[in-house]
Parts: structure tokens; C-alpha cells; sequence
């Protein structure tokens, strides 16, 4: 993979977990296909900031479809006035496939942020979660971390590409950051939303790397 990396650039690696590999609760078309790469792409030591998001929910999360009386995963419901898609229990805190994916060397990881522990507010994005019972979209921390060490550049990549990639990607061009979606090193709940997928990235500035 041939990159361009400034010395201000970061790497945010999201939700790489077994949960959303092939035979997982939620499972990506062929998530497991983008582990042997960025493992390779940690190991080159090529970013000097690392950041991995991970979903992280308690049990009788606000976004599993089992939370909502007759409802089946997939279905859409309107919550706090926004569309929110019920999901298949996924990623429950503790559980081995809500753990980072253990076939990855995540040793030159900086730091982890843990999203969607809130009971009752969804969140894709690593920057902030979704809308909230106020109104608001509640900070995770991350933009604060990275303007600390100076970074102005994201690269993004990791699961799903249409929902948590997309959103975090989104989230760091308007919060004022560089952005850049890495596409082979991402895949996507189902494939017939990649044309969607580079609509959105385009429309929002971000670039596909």
C-alpha cells in the first residue's frame, strides 16, 4: 500500500473485532479479509500515533434489536427523533468476540476508545457518539487526544466501512481534521452500499486512500 504520511497524520483502526468477522453476531462481507493487512501495516511502524476504537455495549444495549418488544434485527426505529437501526447483540463488554482481534499485533496501539457504553445512545463514530435523549451528540475524547500530540490528519479504516468507518471518517473532517479512508482495509456491512459509501465520502471531503 503505498501512502503519503506526514508526520502530523494518525491511524484510527475501527472495530476490529471478531463480532464483526465472518461467523460473528454482526458480521462484515469478508471482514476477515482486511487482518492480514493491517497487522502488516502496524508492524511497519509507518504512523506515529495508533488509535483503535472498539464497540463495546452492556447486555440489553438500547441498539439490539431483543431490547425492542416484536422487533427483529435490521428493522429501524426512531429514537431520540433520528433513524437508529436495531442490531443483532453484538460486542457485549467481557466477551470474547468483543475483544480486539487476536490474530493482529496491537502492541504499537496508543490508546483504545471504548464507544456505545452508554445504554441508551447507539454510537458509531470514534468521536462522538450518536444523538443522545438530549439532543446532543456526547464527545468520546478522541479529537481532544489527538489535537494534544499535534495530529492533524486521519487515516481511517476497519468495520463497518458504511456505518463506524464512514461515520468516523465524517466526524474527523468536520471536527477539522484531514481524512482519508483507507477502502482496501475496510469492508462493509453488505457490498451493494459501496456506491453510497464513495458518495458520502466524497460529499464530505474525504479522501479514498
Amino acid at each position: 500500500m503505498s501512502l503519503s504520511i506526514s508526520p502530523s497524520a494518525a491511524l484510527i483502526l475501527v472495530d476490529v473485532q471478531p463480532d464483526f468477522m465472518p461467523g460473528g453476531a454482526l458480521a462484515c462481507h469478508e471482514g476477515d479479509a482486511i487482518i492480514a493487512g493491517i497487522d502488516e501495516l502496524l508492524r511497519q511502524r509507518r504512523f506515529r500515533h495508533v488509535v483503535a476504537t472498539q464497540d463495546w455495549h452492556p447486555a440489553g444495549h438500547v441498539s439490539f434489536a431483543s431490547s425492542h418488544v416484536g422487533r427483529k434485527p435490521f428493522e429501524q426505529i426512531a429514537l431520540y427523533d433520528q433513524p437508529q437501526t436495531l442490531w443483532p447483540e453484538h460486542c457485549v463488554q467481557g466477551t470474547p468476540d468483543a475483544e480486539l482481534h487476536p490474530a493482529i499485533d496491537w502492541s504499537t496501539l496508543d490508546a483504545v476508545i471504548r464507544k456505545g457504553s452508554d445504554p441508551a445512545v447507539d454510537s458509531y463514530s470514534g468521536f462522538r457518539e450518536n444523538h443522545g435523549p438530549h439532543g446532543n451528540r456526547p464527545s468520546t475524547g478522541l479529537a481532544g487526544w489527538l489535537r494534544e500530540r499535534g495530529v492533524d490528519e486521519v487515516f481511517v479504516c476497519g468495520l463497518a466501512r458504511d456505518v463506524c468507518v464512514l461515520w468516523t471518517a465524517q466526524d474527523a473532517v468536520a471536527l477539522g481534521f484531514r481524512a482519508s479512508l483507507l477502502w482496501s482495509l475496510s469492508r462493509p456491512v453488505t457490498p451493494d452500499s459501496d456506491a453510497a459509501t464513495r458518495d458520502a465520502m466524497q460529499a464530505s471531503g474525504i479522501v479514498l486512500g
